[in-house]
């Protein structure tokens, strides 16, 4: 399994792009959250990835061959993307994009979100209505149950944020990450991510948000395994103590 590293800023952030990943194992890849402009982001990737990974990113960051994409919550941050891959995936493919969440992340997609700018579409001569289904197969992650994603074995466990949100703990064969999301400091949800080989955890201005100084307080051994993203921009990535994740970065997790 390896991780790309697409977005690690917050939504005010100048310097990055927003909280983004994509996880790989055997060519299956899973899009975790889609930010703004999703197809740039990726092409944004592909050329700040290390010279030898430069054929492997090429194949693995193309918008053709993500079919799965995993939203975390309902941010426009981490899903505002949503609807230029949905209208790509309709156009230009043929088909609807696989999209995972959890059943309040869903819930909320479509009315609150999509619904306005994708339910009504003109064809040259008349409007035509859309559904969610139209655009989007939808499968539920399950809270606190494992559910299947290609090759990987996906649990979610809500956190302490504005809006539904679900961290995720991903397993396959025998490596595994785990990734809050947006949440307050919640050392039990911190405790359950770290069943994972490697902790990607979002740090941020509170209250709904994990401030820096609380990680500091968490174990050597919690720290160790720990990479932190969704930081603001002026967050200093070189005096960090718990190390940072930075854009077109690829871990091998095994």
């Amino acid at each position: 399994m390896k991780l790309y590293v697409l977005g690690v800023g917050d939504t005010f952030s100048e310097k990055h792009v927003t909280h983004a990943l994509l996880l790989e194992h055997d060519g299956f890849r899973l899009a975790i959250d889609c930010p703004d402009s999703y197809r740039r982001v990726l092409r944004q990737a592909r050329d700040r990835v290390a010279p030898e990974r430069s054929c492997e990113a090429e194949k693995t960051l193309d918008l053709v061959a993500i079919d799965d994409v995993l939203v975390t919550h309902i941010h426009g941050d981490h899903m505002n993307g949503l609807e230029g891959v949905g209208y790509f995936k309709h156009f230009a493919q043929k088909k609807p994009l696989s999209l995972h969440t959890i059943a309040p992340v869903k819930d909320g997609l479509w009315e609150g979100r999509l619904g306005a700018p994708m339910g009504r579409l003109w064809n040259g001569s008349t409007f035509r209505e859309l559904s969610f289904e139209d655009y989007f197969a939808w499968n539920e992650v399950t809270i606190e149950r494992a559910c299947r994603i290609g090759p990987f074995e996906v649990m979610a466990r809500l956190t302490k944020h504005h809006v539904p949100t679900s961290a995720l703990l991903v397993r396959c064969g025998t490596s595994s990450i785990g990734i809050s999301s947006d949440t307050a400091f919640d050392p039990a949800l911190i405790a359950w991510l770290s069943q994972a080989d490697l902790i990607v955890h979002e740090t941020n201005h509170g209250p709904a948000h994990t401030a820096y100084p609380d990680l500091l307080t968490l174990e050597r051994s919690t720290r160790d395994r720990m990479h932190l993203i969704h930081y603001p921009d002026e967050h200093d990535v070189a005096k960090s103590e718990i190390p940072c994740l930075t854009e077109g970065q690829v871990i091998d997790l095994g």
